[in-house]
Parts: C-alpha cells; structure tokens; sequence
C-alpha cells in the first residue's frame, strides 16, 4: 500500500547562541489511510517539532516531506497555505477558537477555507458538531461562554469540517480533565474506526493506547516502534503491552 504521507531523510535543526541544535535527524516516516499513529518521547526529544514538519507548518533543514506525490519543501507559502487547508486539520493542546466567532461560526469558516459551497459547509459542520456532541443550542455561543472540554470538542469538529487527509493532533487532551480527555479520545476514535487519518502527539499513556501505532522518539531519532491492533475498549492486553513498551523505553 502506497502511503499517504512520507518523509525521505526529513532533518531539522536552529541555531541558538552561534550553536546549531539539531532536533530531528534524517527520519524516515510513513503514513498509510487510516492509520491512527500516536508520537510519544521525553520532552525536547522533537515530537512536536515533527509533527509540525509533517503537515507542512514547519520548515525543513534537510530531507523531504511528501503528502501523496507533493513535496512539500517545493511548494510557497500561498501553495503550501492552500494545500494545507484542503488536506489537514490540526487540533492543539491549547484551543484557537476565534473568539469573535459563535461556535457554528468556528466551524464554518474552516470549513469554507477548502469548499466554497456554502450549503454543503453548512449541512458538514453541523453534522460534525453533532457528531461530538455539540447541539443546535451551542451554536451561537461565543468561545469564552464554553468549557475548555466543550471548547476542545468544537476545535475537533472544526479540524474534521473538510475532510482532512489526516488530522493532526498536539496533545489536544493536554489541558483536559479526566472525563473530558475520555470525551475527546472517544471522538477522535470514533473519527478514526470512520476512516480518518490521525497523528497525534501525547504524553499519556491512556492516550496513546488509542493508536494503532506508536512512534517513540529519543534525541531526535525514532528509538522504537509499537504496532497494535485497532482500539478495543477495556482492553487489558493492549494496556499490558504499551505499558511494557513504554517501560522499555524508560518511561
């Protein structure tokens, strides 16, 4: 199987106080349909700066990135701003919801970025919202009249309104309580048993038992990797073996 997203010796490094830093070094990563892979690492290890060159948010030192046959290193700004809009989504630990926007009107405007249909936005975003349990009596709510889960669950909805190729994740449960964070992982579950690409980094094991996949990073470098079976709640086996995986890795 041909993957969606794959990197060819991807590099990044910054310079700070005359030194050069590198934070990733010539990583090779693929991601097939419908995989739901998980990053995990130390902190500083790179698991945010890697999913950010993944989507095209970053720049590269060194490599390439290729989302379908698009290098992404080759695009504009503007190619590259527009490619983005049609093929990812980005859910972050801290919530970007416009606040001089409603809720429906969060989630539309993403929405219209990669479809000009109006009506067919509008039939989505609704739907999606639904979908993460955000009814018809939320809509014209503004961001600050929302809990951080409920605001969290309108920034999934808003990330999934187009479709995405894949949707990326940075600890979106982060700054979530328990139950919220189960809300949010339930739906990004349920988004991917529906078919949706996801990548997301966590520093949760709870979390990272819902990939099927595991991508452990180590200065830089992918250390390890954990394949699984698709998502089955209650699952005592899956929690023993990333429990052991994590463990090997001196979490």
């Amino acid at each position: 199987m041909k993957p969606i997203l794959k990197t060819d010796r991807l590099c990044k490094s910054f310079v700070s106080g005359g030194v050069e830093q590198q934070i990733l070094k010539s990583l090779d990563v693929a991601v097939y349909d419908g995989d739901f892979t998980v990053i995990m690492g130390a902190s500083g290890s790179g698991k945010s700066t890697l999913l950010y060159c993944l989507s095209g948010m970053d720049g590269l030192s060194g490599g390439s990135v290729f989302f379908g046959d698009a290098d992404l290193a080759a695009l504009s700004q503007d190619r590259l701003a527009e490619f983005r809009s049609k093929n990812c989504g980005f859910v972050f630990q801290q919530i970007y919801l416009v606040d001089s926007l409603t809720v429906l009107d969060n989630v539309l405007a993403s929405g219209l970025l990669g479809n000009k249909d109006k009506k067919a936005v509008l039939e989505r975003a609704k739907g999606i919202l639904g979908a993460v349990g955000i009814g018809e009596e939320h809509y014209k709510k503004f961001p600050a009249q929302l809990s951080g889960g409920m605001a969290q669950r309108v920034g999934v909805a808003r990330a999934a309104v187009t479709n995405p190729k894949i949707l990326f994740a940075d600890e979106p449960t982060g700054a979530l309580n328990s139950q919220n964070s189960r809300m949010v992982l339930d739906i990004l579950t349920e988004l991917n048993n529906q078919g949706q690409s996801i990548v997301m980094v966590t520093h949760d094991p709870k979390s990272a038992r819902r990939a099927n996949r595991i991508l452990y990073l180590r200065d830089g470098e992918i250390h390890a990797e954990l394949k699984l079976d698709k998502y089955k709640p209650d699952d005592q086996v899956r929690k023993e073996r990333v429990k052991e995986f994590l463990a090997q890795q001196g979490w």
